[in-house]
C-alpha cells in the first residue's frame, strides 16, 4: 500500500513532466512572465514541481543542506554578515540556516536574519529563502528569550492548554527573530532516569507524552497546514526508541522488540503526526536492532511515511549522519554515509553540510538516484511554501523586541512554574508557611540564590531566584537569613562546558556549619537541593558526559539537609533537578517536600507563592521516583511479572507516578459506567464526583487508567488513558467523565494486528497510580 506522501511525490512528478513538455526550457516563466513557483494563488504542489524542474543538481543539493552560524563562515569574528563570503557559500542557495539567534539580542537576530534572507532572494540564481531553525525546548534558546519551565516540568502541569499556551508564545519569539522551526519537542518517553536527557522529556508515559507533545506542537504550529506569521514549524524527535537506552547512557543502543517499540515508544510520535500534523521529524543517534536510525529503513518510510501517511520532511540530528561511519562503523566512509541516510529518508543534514556534500558526485557517478534528492528536495521547499517564505521572508526588528520576553509572557511562565511545582509530602501541614507567625527564615542551599534554567537555556536576562521570590514576598516584616551549605559541583559551571568537578569536602564542611548557624536563629528552614546543569544533561561526546550511575544527591547536599534538620528547626526541602533523584533520608525525615524540576525564569516568584499559600500547588509527578538506581527500570506501567522485589527493601517507589498533594482535600465517589458491557468496536464513558473537602481553593488531577484483566499477550498491570486538571473551590464538586474508546483498549495481538480482545477490564480512576478506585467493563462478541 503507497502512502499519501508517495502520491504527492507522484503527483509532483507528473507535474514535472507536463511543464517540461510544453517550456522550451527549464526557467521558462508561466503566464504574464511570473514563474509558477512565485505565484502564490497556485497549490504548493503544483509550485514545488515547477520550482523542482528549475532547479541545477547543485541546487537542490543546497537545499538537502544547511549551514550553522557558529562557524563564522558568513560572518567576521564580530558576526557581521559578509557578502564576499556568501557569494561562494550560498551560490546554490541554502536549505536551512542553523540557529541565526547565537549570541544576538532580538534587534540585531531580525536584523541578521533579514540579511541572510535578502542574499538569498535577490543575489541567487532562484531566489529560495532559507529556513532558520531554532532551539526552543521550553521557550526560544536565544539571547533574552523567554524561559519557561523546564520540559519535564511542564509535563508536571498535565494541562495541555497551558502547554499549548506556553510553545504560542515561544513561537511568537522565535518567527519575530526571522526563525522559522524549533527542533523541539523531545517526545522520547524517559524509562530510565539515569539518563541526564531525562529533564528534556514528558516523563515516562506514552499516553501523557502524547496529550503535552500535541499541544506542544498545536502551540508551535497553529491552525495549519499553512504556517502564518505567528507560527512556526515544530520537529518531533528522536526518532526513536531513545529514551531508554541501554546502560541509561546518551546514544547507548535501544534493542527492543517490535512489540514494546509500537506500545511504548512509537505513541508519542505517531500523536505527533496523526493528532499534532508535525511537519518535521528529528531521526535519533541510536541504533535499534543493530540499525542506526539513519539509516533505517523500517522506521523513516515503512512506519513514518507509509503507516503514519507523514508528508513533512526529516532532519538529521547534529551530526548524526557522519557518525554512521564514525560511531556505528556501518559505512566506510562520508559519501557511504551520506547515501545511507538519503536513501533512507533523512531529508536534510544538519546543522551543516558535510557527508551531503558528497552527493552531487554520487549522483552523477550514478551511485544515487537523482529521483531520491528531489524527494528529499520537495519535501524542503513545500515546507517553505507553506511558511510563505517566497512571499515574505523578512521580520520586523521592533516588533522582534517588543514581544521578546515581553510582560505577557513573563507572566505565563509564572503561571506555568506555579501549575508545575509538585507538594511531594507535607506532614502536620507545615506548609504554606505563615507570614504572620514566623519571624524569621533561613533560605539555604546550592540552588538557592541562583535561578536554575536547566539545559537548552541562554540568559533571558532577568532572573529569579529562590532567595530572591522569598525576600520579595515577605518583605520587611520576615528576616530572611541565606546560606550556600554546600555546592553541587566545583565552578558551578554551565551546561554547555567540558569540566565537571565535585566540590572540595573541605569547604562543603564549613558552608554546612554557617548553614546551621543560621538555621538555629531561624523559626523555619527552607533548604533548595537538586541538581545543577552539569549533572544532568546530555551527554555529547565523552569528554562531555550528564548520565549518571547513581540517584542520590551530588556531593555532600544529604549532610546538608541531615545538619539542618538536627536543629530541631521546621524544615521544608525544595528540589531543583533534572531527573528523579533518590532522597531517601529526606523522604523519610523532612515534613514537606516540594518537587519542581526547573521552572523557568519565573522560578523564585512562583516558589514563594506556593511556600507562603498565595498558590495552591497541583502539580503531579510525571515520572516514578526510586528508592535506588537499583529498582530502575521503576516505571509504573511494569508487566505482571517485573515486580518480584528485592531483599532488604521494598519495591515499591519513593514516589509513584501522578502523584502530587495540595493545600486541600478532595474526595472521589459515585464511581460508574454508563455502558457495563460494550462490543470490540463500542464506546464506554466512566464519570466520577470529585470534591474540594477542605478550607482552600485547589487543582486536582483526576487520572484514569484501564487494565486488561485476561489477554493473548501479556498487558502492563496499569496504562493510563485519561486525565484532567480541573479546579474546585472549597466545598465544590464537580463530575469528571472520560471515554474509553476502542483504541484505548486495544492491544498488539500474537499476530501483531490492533485488536480489541473481549474480556473484562479494570476502569481506575484516582489521583495518581496507585490511589484510585475501580469499576469493571465488559466488552462482549455481537
Amino acid at each position: 500500500m503507497r502512502s499519501k506522501e508517495d502520491f504527492i511525490f507522484v503527483l509532483i512528478s507528473l507535474v514535472i513532466m507536463l511543464t517540461f513538455s510544453s517550456s522550451e526550457h527549464a526557467g521558462s516563466p508561466s503566464k504574464g512572465g511570473r514563474p509558477d513557483y512565485l505565484n502564490p494563488q497556485l497549490p504548493v504542489e503544483r509550485r514545488v514541481a515547477d520550482l523542482l524542474n528549475r532547479m541545477t543538481l547543485e541546487e537542490k543539493v543546497a537545499q538537502a543542506g544547511a549551514l550553522g552560524v557558529q562557524k563564522r563562515l558568513l560572518t567576521d569574528e564580530k558576526g557581521n554578515f559578509l557578502a564576499e563570503k556568501a557569494e561562494t557559500i550560498l551560490k546554490h542557495g541554502i536549505g536551512q540556516i542553523s540557529r541565526a539567534s547565537e549570541k544576538k539580542g532580538p534587534r540585531e537576530n531580525a536584523i541578521f536574519t533579514n540579511t541572510i534572507q535578502r542574499y538569498l532572494v535577490e543575489h541567487t540564481r532562484l531566489g529560495i529563502p532559507a529556513i532558520v531553525h531554532e532551539e526552543a525546548l521550553h521557550g526560544h534558546m536565544a539571547p533574552g528569550g523567554t524561559s519557561f519551565p523546564q520540559a519535564i516540568a511542564l509535563a508536571s502541569t498535565w494541562d495541555a492548554d497551558l502547554v499549548e499556551e506556553v510553545f504560542r508564545a515561544a513561537a511568537a519569539e522565535i518567527r519575530a527573530r526571522g526563525g522559522h522551526q524549533a527542533l523541539t519537542p523531545v517526545l522520547d518517553v524517559a524509562r530510565d532516569p539515569r539518563w541526564g536527557r531525562t529533564e528534556e522529556t514528558y516523563g515516562e508515559d506514552p499516553y501523557l507524552a502524547s496529550g503535552i507533545g500535541v499541544a506542544c506542537i498545536r502551540g508551535f504550529q497553529g491552525e495549519g497546514p499553512v504556517i502564518d506569521k505567528q507560527h512556526i514549524i515544530a520537529t518531533a524527535k528522536h526518532f526513536a526508541v531513545h529514551g531508554q537506552p541501554e546502560g541509561g547512557t546518551n546514544v547507548a543502543p535501544g534493542n527492543y522488540s517490535e512489540r514494546v517499540i509500537r506500545e511504548f515508544f512509537l505513541p508519542s510520535f505517531r500523536a505527533a503526526i496523526t493528532e499534532g500534523g508535525a511537519i518535521s521529524v528529528m531521526a535519533s543517534y541510536n541504533e535499534i536492532d543493530g540499525i542506526p536510525s539513519h539509516a533505517n529503513h523500517w522506521l523513516l518510510e515503512t512506519i513514518l511515511r507509509r503507516e503514519w501517511e507523514f508528508q513533512g520532511f526529516v532532519v538529521s540530528d547534529y551530526g548524526a549522519i557522519s557518525q554512521l561511519e564514525s560511531l556505528h562503523h556501518v559505512v566506510a566512509n562520508k559519501a557511504d554515509a551520506a547515501r545511507e541516510a538519503l536513501e533512507a529518508g533523512v531529508d536534510a543534514e544538519l546543522p551543516d553540510i558535510d557527508c551531503y556534500g558528497t552527493l552531487v558526485q554520487q549522483i552523477k557517478e550514478g551511485r544515487i538516484a537523482e529521483a531520491t534528492l528531489d524527494k528529499a528536495a520537495a519535501r524542503i521547499l513545500r515546507a517553505k511554501f507553506l511558511l510563505g517564505l517566497f512571499e515574505d521572508p523578512y521580520v520586523d526588528p521592533d516588533y522582534a523586541e517588543k514581544v521578546t520576553n515581553c510582560l505577557a509572557h513573563r507572566e505565563l511562565a509564572r503561571r506555568a512554574a506555579r501549575k508545575a511545582i509538585i507538594l511531594l509530602k507535607n506532614q502536620n501541614n507545615l506548609l504554606p508557611l505563615d507570614r504572620k507567625k514566623i519571624r524569621s527564615i533561613a533560605v539555604i542551599g546550592p540552588n538557592a540564590a541562583k535561578c536554575r534554567l536547566g539545559t537548552y537555556s541562554d540568559d533571558p536576562g532577568l532572573t529569579v531566584s529562590i532567595l530572591q521570590g522569598v525576600k520579595h514576598k515577605v518583605g520587611n516584616s520576615v528576616a530572611v537569613a541565606y546560606a550556600e551549605g554546600c555546592m553541587i559541583t566545583e565552578g558551578d559551571r554551565d551546561w554547555y562546558d567540558v569540566r565537571v568537578e565535585l566540590s572540595d569536602p573541605a569547604e562543603d564542611a564549613k558552608k554546612i556549619s554557617e548553614a546551621v548557624r543560621i538555621a538555629k536563629t531561624s523559626d523555619v528552614a527552607v533548604v533548595v537541593v537538586g541538581d545543577n546543569d552539569q549533572t544532568s544533561r546530555e551527554a555529547g561526546s565523552e569528554t562531555h558526559l550528564g548520565d549518571r550511575d547513581s540517584l542520590d544527591l551530588v556531593g555532600k547536599q544529604d549532610d546538608l539537609v541531615k545538619a539542618v534538620m538536627e536543629t530541631g528547626k521546621p524544615t521544608v526541602v525544595f528540589l531543583i533537578n533534572g531527573k528523579p533523584l533518590s532522597i531517601n533520608y529526606i523522604a523519610k525525615n523532612v515534613p514537606a517536600i516540594l518537587e519542581g524540576w526547573y521552572l523557568g525564569e519565573e522560578t523564585g516568584t512562583a516558589v514563594a507563592d506556593v511556600l507562603f499559600g498565595d498558590y495552591n500547588p497541583g502539580g503531579r509527578l510525571p515520572i516514578t521516583i526510586p528508592r535506588s538506581v537499583g529498582q530502575v527500570p521503576a516505571y509504573y506501567n511494569h508487566k505482571p511479572s517485573a515486580k518480584r522485589g528485592y531483599l532488604f527493601t521494598s519495591k515499591e517507589p519513593l514516589f509513584p507516578f501522578g502523584h502530587g498533594l495540595s493545600y486541600t482535600t478532595f474526595e472521589y465517589e459515585r464511581l460508574r459506567l454508563l455502558q457495563g458491557k460494550i462490543a470490540p468496536k463500542g464506546t464506554a464513558t466512566v464519570s466520577v464526583d470529585v470534591s474540594n473537602t477542605g478550607k482552600v481553593a485547589g487543582d486536582e488531577v483526576v487520572q484514569m487508567y484501564i487494565r486488561d484483566l485476561v489477554s493473548s499477550v501479556t498487558r502492563p498491570v496499569k496504562e493510563l488513558k485519561g486525565f484532567r486538571r480541573i479546579t474546585l473551590e472549597p466545598g465544590q464538586t464537580k463530575t469528571v467523565e472520560f471515554a474509553i474508546t476502542p483504541d484505548a483498549l486495544s492491544i498488539l495481538d500474537k499476530n501483531m494486528e490492533r485488536v480489541v480482545e473481549p474480556g473484562v477490564f479494570d476502569i481506575m480512576v484516582g489521583s495518581s497510580s496507585v490511589n484510585l478506585k475501580t469499576v469493571q467493563l465488559e466488552v462482549v462478541e455481537r
